[in-house]
């Protein structure tokens, strides 16, 4: 599996990775949301997880980047798990077109359930307590 991680974070990145990690499992990282369209030009990822904050551009305009150039041919889809600050941010994944979200602090269960149903052509939405949708 290929994991895009968009986050200026370390401890978001650290997160991921201790979550995610597996020896099948590579990543690409970008530390400022501008440079995710360059990354998935340069390898498809199976995954990108977002963090809604990110420098000059979050998760919210990263994910309809991806489904702008998407929708125009430019690009493939890209599933999305957008990490949310606060149970308020929901309307801002729902708006975007993200697959999944999670509110933060995330832990590894989680994240591993979201991206394993995100990826298997599912969805994942969490509220304040979790509540899990599948399609």
């Amino acid at each position: 599996m290929h994991v895009l991680v968009a986050t200026d974070a370390q401890y978001v990145l650290d997160d991921i990775i201790a979550a995610l990690g597996t020896p099948e499992t590579s990543f690409t990282v970008c530390r400022d949301g501008r440079d995710v369209t360059a990354a998935v030009t340069q390898r498809t990822p199976d995954v990108a997880v977002l963090d809604l904050q990110v420098g000059s551009m979050g998760a919210m305009a990263v994910t309809m980047n991806l489904r702008l150039d998407e929708s125009g041919g430019r690009m493939p889809h890209v599933p999305v798990v957008m990490l949310l600050d606060r149970t308020a941010d929901v309307h801002l994944a729902r708006r975007s077109g993200a697959e999944g979200w999670l509110v933060k602090p995330i832990d590894s269960l989680r994240l591993r359930r979201a991206v394993s149903e995100i990826r298997a052509g599912g969805t994942w939405h969490e509220s304040a307590s979790p509540v899990m949708q599948n399609s």
